[in-house]
């Protein structure tokens, strides 16, 4: 089984144990954290069932057909560079929930906390994994919804808040706009699987789309890996727990980006567009980061900056376009991962253990926390590049590749800048270390300071370890995944590079030497320098033009809304019309070909005519009678019933079934909705704008039948003899429409059902607790019966609610080879129970009907999903229906077909749905359907 579905185990497994996590924290708060930790060991154990391949060279993809109309596969794949972040996420994925049991405190809610972590850890493996870039972004767009749920998880603070929506407004958008270069890029290729585009660069760079292409794919890369001009929603991120600003910040969200360049990279990379556009954009968000990191006084908001000037060095490295510089930018993205994690734990600790982040407040911790003060110190030295740690390797690596680099003609420009960007890192680096450990005496905190638990130090420990490990022996370490991860990204042959820790007197060494000591004098002369940004940059905040441009576009929404919205139906409807008849006669007068065919139309016979001449009288009587809403609604029912007719005319039982039975409950819902509504509509229309409605109505009539006649007297190919000659054959059934919404369209039918599913739970959720006033007389003042619930019918529906029953399972069991099916026979079900809640009052009902509502919903969404998701497990494409044969004494042969668990499914979910909705509806007033204590009293006497 691993063998087979062991990647989209890996990927999956998060988002099973997310819900787990959350319903076993109600027992016990820590349960959260350490099922959490198994599910993700879990994951890496399954992961390292393949590490040996992509070692070896070996690409291992495990697809199975999904989509195929639009070339969507449910497809995964692990090569080097997909097992080197996949070791990232779940590695220190782990780490920080060791550290975030000890950090949440226990007024949060700690198992919402650990199931969003998994969600998001499950969105991250899922994009590294995949092998289908639709599905893909699809990972990608959860990747932000999970992360807007991560940051806001204080919802009691406003930042929280705040910075969650301006993440996910910058990455959603950004998110768009890369599936519509990911569209583009498919259609360039034929193909939406890595290994086709990966092998089609010329193809794709030779294509008039590849400009486009590139934009568009930035833009997502961009916004989620936080880079110039999209680089201000990290900072305002920070307002999300230290363990979240940990996880998202140093292996994951912000490497999404940074992952699709690398994925993308031999597709996409080595043109002027690309050169320009990452070159550029990852030198500003370098330098820009830089800058502002040396001068910001939250920890936090330090290491946000300073993360977002790493990500600029990284994504500057993938614009140089060579193979040595995709070497350096993924060697800086693991070392970059372990430290920079590191240093935001360290950030949480002092946080945790003090009481605040501000660093005028904070000094002379090293007396009270020496343990601590040492890892930061070692993570911080990484960070600035101090020889004999991993983070001075792959800077020596950055400044070789700028000094190697000719591009955009601007000379020795890139390599000064990137010492520039040196000397800020030694300076941010300094400033945390001496500010909060040294620099004085202690100054009065909200808190005595202390060293934190030592399983909150442990992850710290590990990692820091690391960084000393790799900047000393990388040979030994981490040569072999890097060299692995680097083949994944280029997908072609390594070149040549040294991890030697020694490389001589040379010139980035000497860049090095200089940063140091001109990072160093920068610190000494913080005082000035502060003074300097906080008089001429401080007030620059890129937050300004975002919220100017999101009030913009709700100023614009609103007038739009003010012309066409005058919170009016009537209005709202006349403009659809209207609109829709401009555009269709428009289409018709396009184009030569004749507006009308040559078919032959059926003759007319008097049933036809008579039925005819029902359905108008009908519909004119209740355009005329709508101010008598209950003789309306009767009226109204006519049209159904004529319609249901008209199905059976023409062969379509099915459907004549389907409509007879929604006619039943959309007559039971208008009725539940008149009882709370006056008697009566109130006449509001003007002479005028009856005459306007009357000529759009005619107008519009025109239009249908001209359509419709236009349609039907032209000769068209018909998919129904593929459905027809496949049914029995693919779907084992003789009822061709239930074949068709169990098998042919089952995906269609879930959706459907899942929408079905949200609709009633919405509505239950709008309505709970609302409670209406009724009336008790009627529009004449005659008082109704205080009897609610007559004996006459109380006795009549429970003798007919088996009947009922049986025949809604008949129709169930039926419906493969015979009209019926699971929609009809759920509908049939559901008006079975409803009638028992109006006959005998719902208190009544409910205490006899041992099952919830919304249980028959989850069971049925579940039982339909999984009917599909076994599919999958035996090799076939999604929601493949199977069927046999089975010869039983006395029973004789009969069929046995898998769809009828998706029929299940779909049964469950419309009882479920249809009387949650209903009996909610019925329980708006507290007088409309409970039994009186009189009442039930003089029935026990009976």
């Amino acid at each position: 089984m691993i063998e087979t579905f062991g990647l989209a185990i890996v990927a999956l497994l998060p988002f099973l144990a997310a819900p787990i996590v959350a319903y076993l924290a109600k027992y016990n708060r820590l349960v959260a954290a350490w099922s959490s930790a198994a599910a993700t060991i879990m994951a890496f154990l399954v992961l390292l069932f393949y590490i040996k391949l992509p070692f070896a060279g070996i690409t291992t993809i495990q697809s199975w057909s999904w989509i195929e109309s639009i070339g969507l596969d449910f497809a995964f794949r692990l090569d080097g560079l997909s097992l080197l972040f996949s070791c990232l996420i779940l590695g220190i994925g782990l780490l920080i929930i060791i550290y975030a049991r000890y950090y949440i405190s226990t007024k949060d809610c700690m198992g919402r906390f650990y199931s969003y972590l998994l969600l998001f850890m499950g969105s991250m493996l899922g994009i590294v994994l995949s092998e289908n870039i639709i599905q893909m972004v699809v990972f990608w767009e959860l990747t932000s919804l999970s992360s807007f749920l991560l940051i806001s998880y204080w919802q009691h603070k406003k930042e929280g808040r705040e910075g969650a929506k301006m993440a996910l407004t910058i990455t959603g958008a950004g998110g768009l706009a890369m599936l519509a270069g990911v569209l583009l890029l498919g259609h360039i290729v034929g193909s939406y699987n890595l290994s086709d585009i990966l092998v089609s660069g010329d193809l794709i760079k030779s294509s008039p789309l590849y400009t486009p292409i590139i934009i568009l794919i930035l833009l997502g890369v961009f916004t989620k890996s936080a880079q110039f001009p999209f680089h201000f929603w990290l900072p305002h991120a920070m307002a999300a727990p230290t363990p979240v600003s940990a996880y998202l910040h140093s292996a994951t969200m912000v490497k999404a980006g940074i992952f699709l360049l690398a994925r993308l990279y031999p597709s996409l990379s080595g043109t002027t567009e690309w050169i320009f556009l990452v070159t550029f954009a990852g030198l500003a968000t370098l330098l820009i980061g830089a800058f502002t990191a040396m001068f910001k006084h939250d920890i936090k908001g330090l290491l946000a900056y300073s993360t977002i000037s790493h990500l600029g060095l990284i994504t500057l490295l993938f614009g140089f376009s060579t193979p040595l510089s995709v070497v350096a930018a993924i060697f800086h993205i693991m070392n970059h991962a372990t430290f920079k994690a590191s240093l935001f734990m360290v950030a949480g600790i002092v946080d945790h253990e003090t009481g605040t982040r501000d660093l005028r407040k904070l000094s002379g911790l090293w007396a009270f926390m020496p343990h601590t003060a040492t890892l930061a110190m070692i993570a911080a030295a990484s960070m600035a590049g101090v020889p004999l740690l991993n983070g001075f390797l792959s800077k020596e690596m950055f400044f070789e590749r700028a000094l190697d680099i000719n591009t955009l003609s601007i000379g020795i420009l890139i390599p000064i800048l990137a010492t520039i960007a040196g000397i800020f890192s030694v300076a941010y680096s300094l400033k945390f270390v001496h500010n909060i450990f040294f620099n004085g005496k202690t100054k009065k905190l909200p808190k005595t300071p202390h060293e934190p638990p030592r399983f909150m130090k442990i992850p710290i420990d590990l990692l820091v370890i690391i960084c000393f490990l790799v900047g000393t022996v990388p040979a030994l370490t981490i040569a072999p995944l890097l060299a692995t991860a680097v083949m994944g990204s280029l997908q072609t042959t390594l070149p040549e590079y040294s991890l030697a820790i020694w490389h001589g007197f040379n010139a980035p060494l000497i860049m090095s030497i200089i940063a140091f000591i001109l990072g160093i004098f920068l610190y000494t002369k913080r005082e000035k320098t502060t003074a300097i940004f906080e008089k001429y940059f401080e007030k620059i905040d890129a937050r300004v033009p975002f919220y100017l441009l999101i009030e913009s576009i709700f100023k614009l929404s609103n007038k739009v809304t003010s012309i066409f919205d005058k919170s009016s139906l009537q209005g709202m409807i006349a403009w659809f019309i209207v609109a829709s008849l401009i555009i269709g006669v428009a289409g018709f007068t396009y184009g030569d070909s004749p507006l009308f065919g040559n078919k032959e139309f059926l003759e007319i016979d008097t049933i036809s005519l008579i039925m005819t001449a029902i359905l108008i009288f009908a519909t004119f009587a209740t355009a005329f009678l709508h101010h008598k809403r209950l003789l309306a609604l009767i009226i109204i029912g006519v049209v159904g019933l004529i319609v249901s007719l008209i199905f059976i005319k023409f062969s379509a039982p099915d459907l004549a079934l389907t409509q007879l039975s929604v006619e039943v409950v959309t007559i039971v819902l208008i009725l539940l909705a008149l009882y709370y509504l006056p008697q009566t509509t109130p006449r509001e229309s003007s002479n005028l704008r009856i005459s306007r409605d009357l000529i759009i109505s005619i107008l519009v009539a025109v239009a249908v039948f001209i359509l419709t006649l236009a349609v039907l007297s032209k000769e068209y190919i018909t998919i129904a003899d593929f459905f027809i000659k496949n049914s029995v054959s693919g779907g084992g059934g003789t009822n061709v429409v239930n074949v068709i919404l169990v098998d042919f369209r089952g995906f269609d039918t879930l959706g459907e059902i899942t929408v079905l599913a949200l609709a009633g739970i919405g509505i239950f959720a709008m309505i709970q607790g609302l409670n209406l006033n009724t009336q008790n007389n009627n529009q004449e003042g005659f008082v109704w019966s205080e009897d609610k619930h007559p004996l006459m019918m109380q006795t009549l529906t429970r003798m007919v609610l088996p009947l009922m029953l049986m025949v809604s399972v008949y129709i169930f069991l039926r419906g493969h080879n015979l009209p019926g099916g699971g929609f009809i026979a759920g509908l049939i079900a559901a008006v079975a129970l409803i009638v028992q809640y109006l006959a005998n009052g719902i208190e009544w009902t409910k205490s006899r009907l041992k099952f919830q509502n919304d249980s028959l919903i989850a069971y049925g969404l579940l039982i339909a999903t999984l009917t599909g998701v076994i599919s999958m497990f035996i090799d076939y494409p999604f929601l493949t229906s199977a069927f046999s044969h089975l010869n039983w004494p006395i029973v004789g042969e009969f069929e046995v077909a898998s769809a009828i668990a998706f029929d299940l499914g779909v049964f469950l979910v419309v009882v479920g749905s249809t009387v949650l909705i209903l009996v909610q509806l019925g329980q708006l007033s507290k007088n409309s359907h409970n039994i009186t204590k009189k009442l039930e009293e003089k029935k026990d006497k009976n």
